[in-house]
């Protein structure tokens, strides 16, 4: 893809009938972030106790949904303030995914990248998305879901891609295989099993995804992926990850390569159906991806 193709929706980023919700939105990335704050907040990590009846709003999926969750409770625009028990319990892909279809419901080039943050608890890489936008001259990385008046020692509005603050999947997967980090202090959180070689791996391949702007839940299961390695085809996700990083550097010819790949190989694909493992209730369900 180029730039100009990410400034459609995909399926998963159109707002449908709530379009003019997504109209009067501002365009600067910080009016973005804080209207999606405003609509949604983090299942778990939110600061707030939600009804438990509610979590499962974390798997609404598609943003139309999201905004009918939010407009059922709150039929307003979507700057007007929300009490944070009223909001949509969602998580970091949610936050990311709401400010994607914001920015491309103006024009605006942007993709959600899928990989590890370091700034939440010392020495451990929570996964995590960011959005990336084209601000007309370079892809941005932002936090929509870091409030700025937090003390966080950075811009969270504009992230160095170099400061390791956050890497995408395919860079810790390749540094995984290079031998030079540990696997173990990457994943879910420093409480829970949900970590390891195994989950970068799969990471790798959800990364691929939203590039390809498939912006399927961080708990979605398809494809090449395993909780496994023994019984995984490696060489495919070094490649794939080396093309992800190569077409981060510019290489139109790998960006070509992951289309082409994407396109022939379902074992990189989510197809019409996945497998989904609510991060709730554990309930494994299957879901048709075709609107």
């Amino acid at each position: 893809m180029n730039v100009d193709d990410y400034r459609q929706h995909s399926p998963y980023s159109d707002p449908g009938r709530h379009a003019a919700l997504l109209d009067a939105v501002p365009t600067d990335i910080a009016s973005v972030a804080a209207t999606v704050r405003n609509v949604i907040v983090h299942y778990r990590a939110g600061g707030v106790e939600l009804p438990t009846d509610r979590l499962e709003e974390v798997n609404c999926r598609w943003v139309d949904r999201i905004l009918d969750t939010d407009q059922s409770r709150s039929p307003l625009p979507l700057a007007a303030e929300r009490a944070a028990v009223d909001r949509v319990a969602g998580c970091c892909r949610d936050h990311t995914l709401l400010s994607v279809a914001a920015l491309r419901q103006h024009g605006i080039p942007s993709r959600s990248r899928v990989g590890f943050a370091s700034y939440f608890v010392p020495g451990w890489h929570h996964d995590h998305v960011l959005v990336e936008y084209w601000n007309g001259h370079r892809w941005v990385w932002a936090d929509p879901e870091v409030d700025p008046a937090g003390d966080w020692g950075f811009d969270g509005y504009d992230i160095d891609s170099k400061a390791g603050l956050f890497d995408s999947a395919a860079r810790v997967w390749s540094a995984y295989r290079a031998g030079t980090i540990d696997p173990e202090v990457y994943g879910v959180s420093p409480e829970l099993p949900i970590r390891g070689d195994w989950f970068i791996h799969d990471y790798v391949l959800i990364e691929l995804a939203h590039r390809r702007k498939d912006e399927v839940l961080l708990w979605d299961r398809f494809g090449a992926m395993t909780e496994d390695l023994t019984t995984a085809d490696l060489t495919l996700v070094d490649e794939i990850a080396a093309l992800l990083l190569a077409a981060d550097d510019g290489d139109e010819a790998a960006e070509k390569a992951l289309a082409d790949r994407y396109a022939s190989d379902s074992r990189l694909r989510p197809g019409t159906q996945v497998h989904s493992i609510s991060p709730v209730s554990g309930s494994v369900s299957v879901v048709d991806l075709r609107r």
